[in-house]
């Protein structure tokens, strides 16, 4: 293992990696007290190389890990990638590819939902992780050997893992399987931080027409102060608390004390008038051009039944195909499914339909029985030009 802190040692290792087929990589980072995570350690490793590279170093510049990263000759593996991601499009625009995810990719070979590192390492590297040093501070200088060997471990048995995993996804001919689930991963819109798109993430509790424009604008007010300030959005405003200025709509300091979810003194913040801005923008906005807020579509009496069926088969299909049943649908996808003709679920599209869609349809059209025999259920076809009409 070496230790990289400076931009030389850094081009150095990525040309050896450079050479490899796939590498390994980790990061560890701190977001406690910041808007932007901190990355505090990457870690990576070829088939015969191990590197941990300091991005706290003096000096230090990160491009040539970057290009690495988006090196096309080189596959990347990450053991659920999503937040290690976000940070390299944060830091540099830079979302790895090709890219392989052992926690997805576990998942399609059957080893549960949300595999941990830690079972995989067990199950497939015949390994163990060791545990003390989870809880480092890792902005902290200097780290000790154990804290070092601790992150170093993220990504040395991940190489075995890789391995085993990559060569059942192949045997089993679900590479496209995997690659669905790498292009959502993939795609720069699961990143993007964009204010205007703020009020998305949040739950519509509002009322009116008015208010929704009120709460857009006061999501957007909120995520640029957090961006701006580099701190948590909650600590800005809690998300109670702008449901209550979306309902209120207060028009000036006085009418800002006067609500019990917005923080005691907070008129006399200097973020004060912009929120109150933010809140008459809202109130000016043409009500025709806000989006349509739809509740959703309340499910019909009397599905129960059927979506406990449609349960079965989903186990079912899921041994049979040996994939983690979450990977393939929840339970309200199955409750989508049985209650509307028009579902716009995951489950019925992709492989997912191939190998569940197109049966639990047909089991909620009646061309499919699913009985038991023992212990053993067994789905059978029934020929629906034979049944009474």
């Amino acid at each position: 293992m070496e230790i990289i802190t400076t931009t030389a040692q850094l081009e150095a290792a990525c040309g050896h990696l450079a050479k490899a087929s796939y590498i390994t990589v980790d990061t560890e980072f701190m977001r406690d007290s910041t808007y932007w995570p901190i990355l505090c350690l990457i870690q990576v490793a070829g088939p015969r190389h191990e590197y941990i590279i300091d991005p706290l170093a003096d000096g230090i510049n990160l491009a040539r890990f970057y290009d690495l990263m988006m090196d096309r000759n080189v596959i990347k593996v990450f053991h659920a990638a999503r937040q290690d991601i976000e940070i390299f499009y944060h830091e540099a625009k830079a979302i790895p590819d090709p890219l392989f995810d052992s926690q997805v990719a576990a998942m399609v070979c059957g080893f549960g939902e949300s595999v941990g590192y830690e079972t995989l390492v067990r199950k497939l590297a015949n390994g163990k992780v060791d545990k003390s040093s989870r809880f480092t501070d890792w902005s902290r200088r200097p780290l000790t050997d154990k804290q070092l060997n601790y992150a170093m471990a993220d990504v040395t048995h991940l190489r075995k893992i890789y391995d085993v995993l990559a060569r059942q996804i192949a045997e089993n001919d679900r590479i496209a399987w995997v690659g669905e689930e790498m292009a959502i991963l993939q795609n720069p819109e699961t990143y993007a931080l964009r204010p205007e798109a703020a009020w998305k993430r949040m739950k519509m509790r509002v009322k009116g027409r008015k208010s929704v424009g009120v709460l857009m604008e006061l999501a957007a007010w909120r995520e640029r102060q957090a961006q701006e300030r580099d701190t948590p959005r909650n600590r800005i405003m809690k998300d109670d608390a702008l449901f209550e200025l979306a309902n209120q709509q207060p028009r000036d300091l006085k009418g800002l004390d006067n609500l019990r979810a917005v923080p005691r003194g907070f008129s006399n913040s200097r973020s004060a008038p912009s929120l109150l801005e933010a809140i008459q923008t809202g109130l000016d906005r043409n009500e025709a051009d806000l989006p349509d807020i739809e509740d959703p579509r309340p499910l019909p009496s009397g599905i129960g039944p059927l979506v406990e069926l449609l349960k079965v088969l989903l186990k079912m299909r899921s041994e049979e195909h040996n994939v983690a049943p979450k990977l393939i649908a929840n339970v309200s996808d199955l409750e989508q499914i049985a209650a509307f003709k028009d579902a716009d679920v995951k489950a019925l599209s992709g492989w997912r339909h191939e190998i569940f869609g197109r049966d639990a349809i047909a089991l909620k059209n009646g061309e499919l029985a699913i009985s038991a025999r023992g212990r053993q259920l067994r789905v059978t076809r029934i020929q629906t030009e034979s049944l009474p009409s």
